[in-house]
Parts: structure tokens; sequence; C-alpha cells
């Protein structure tokens, strides 16, 4: 052991499964269900080891030229090792955070449940704020069109949405700059008609499945029994 190692502080396996527990005993109180608590939990851990196992990837292609070839070689095997283990710990975090070993095949789209909408809220609110302002539209409808939305997903792809999300807000900027400009608060379409969702932060998230998974939103918003004419309203709207 040398003296950065020495110097450094670290968990212990027991405290940091205190710290979980103890997590898991406020959010109870909370009126969180413990199995929604577990998932929000393994998510984390799960993303704290895809982080290290992108961060060490990176660092590990830089080995050492001055140090000769043999030393280079030796450091980007032992780096390769690393990243390897990390990989698959954190594939296995991310399996069992979404308990994906009990779907029947990749394709399989579990029921929605309520701790997948409000991460979904969680993750549209700052996306639509950055192209318009907050409007009105009934909370419990907003909770329908989100449920749809994640319905057209399996467990794996609910549990990354917030990064689709953000992918597809980045993508499409100027395009949703322009659609929120000419139909969303502000513009002179009025909130109640076709284009009611422009003026709801769920229209993101519409949109983004609209883009990449039109037949199975078209599929979960007929069952949700949801106004054809919102759809309608978004896809004439996105054009």
């Amino acid at each position: 052991m040398n003296a950065a190692e020495t110097g450094r502080q670290q968990l212990d396996a027991v405290s940091v499964l205190n710290a979980k527990q103890t997590l898991l005993q406020l959010l109870a109180r909370a009126g969180v269900y413990s199995g929604d608590a577990e998932e929000l939990i393994g998510l984390v851990e799960a993303g704290a080891l895809t982080l290290a196992h992108k961060e060490i990837g990176a660092v590990g292609r830089d080995a050492p030229a001055e140090k000769g070839e043999p030393y280079a070689s030796g450091w980007l095997d032992c780096a390769g090792t690393v990243t390897g283990v990390l990989g698959d710990l954190a594939e296995e975090a991310l399996r069992n955070a979404v308990d994906a070993a009990a779907e029947t095949s990749p394709e399989t789209r579990p029921p929605v449940r309520k701790m997948q909408v409000e991460r979904a809220k969680v993750a549209v609110m700052p996306l639509y704020l950055t192209f318009s302002d907050v409007s009105d539209l009934d909370p419990e409808v907003s909770e329908q069109v989100l449920t749809a939305v994640l319905g057209t997903m399996n467990s794996r792809e609910r549990a990354g949405y917030a990064g689709l999300l953000a992918e597809f807000a980045s993508a499409n900027r100027v395009r949703l700059e322009r659609l929120y400009a000419a139909y969303g608060p502000g513009s002179a379409i009025a909130i109640h008609g076709r284009y009611s969702l422009v003026h709801s932060p769920t229209s993101v998230a519409v949109l983004e499945r609209l883009v990449r998974a039109p037949s199975a939103l078209r599929e979960e918003w007929d069952a949700a029994e949801l106004p054809p004419a919102w759809l309608e309203g978004l896809v004439t709207a996105w054009g």
C-alpha cells in the first residue's frame, strides 16, 4: 500500500448499506412504495458505475508514453480489464434495478408504474421551459399522456428515458423553438383546441415518441382514449 492509498477515505460496505437503508426508510415515511424506492436507488447505483466506467475508459487510453512501450502496453491491458469489469457491473446493476430478468423478451412492455410517470415529469419540465412558458393543463391529463408515452417502452428504455428526451431536444432544438413560438403559450393559438398539448410540458415527450415510435404511440394513445385531435395537432405542428 502506497502513501496515496493510505490517504484516501472510502466508505466501507456496512456504511454504504446503512445509508441505503436510511434512505429507504425516509422514502417509506414519505409514502414512497418500497419497490419504487429500490428501483430509484438501483438506477443511481447503476449510473454511478456507468459514469466510472466511462471515466476510467477515457483515462485508460492515455498511457504514459515516456515510460516506454512495454509499460504503455501493460497500462492499456490493465485499463481494459478494469473497464471491462466495471462495464459488467454497471450492466448487472441496471438489470437488477429494472428487473429486466422478469421480462419475457426485450420487447415486453410492462404496465407503467406511478414512479416511472413521476420520473418522466421531472425529465420533461426543464426541457419544456427551454422552449416555452408554463401553461395550464389538467395534471390528471398530463399523467394520462405520460402513461401513454411510457407505455411504448420496455423497462430498460424507461430507465434511460430522460437521456433520450435530452438527446431529442438537443438534436431538434431549432425545430422545437419554431414549433413552440408558433403554437405554444404566447402565440396566437388558443390553449383550447387541437393544439392544446403544445401548451403542456408533456408535448416534448409526445413529440419524441412521434418521431421514434409513432405506431406504438398511436396504439397506446387509443387505448388510453386520449383526444385524437391532440395527437394530430402535434403531427401538424411538427410538420
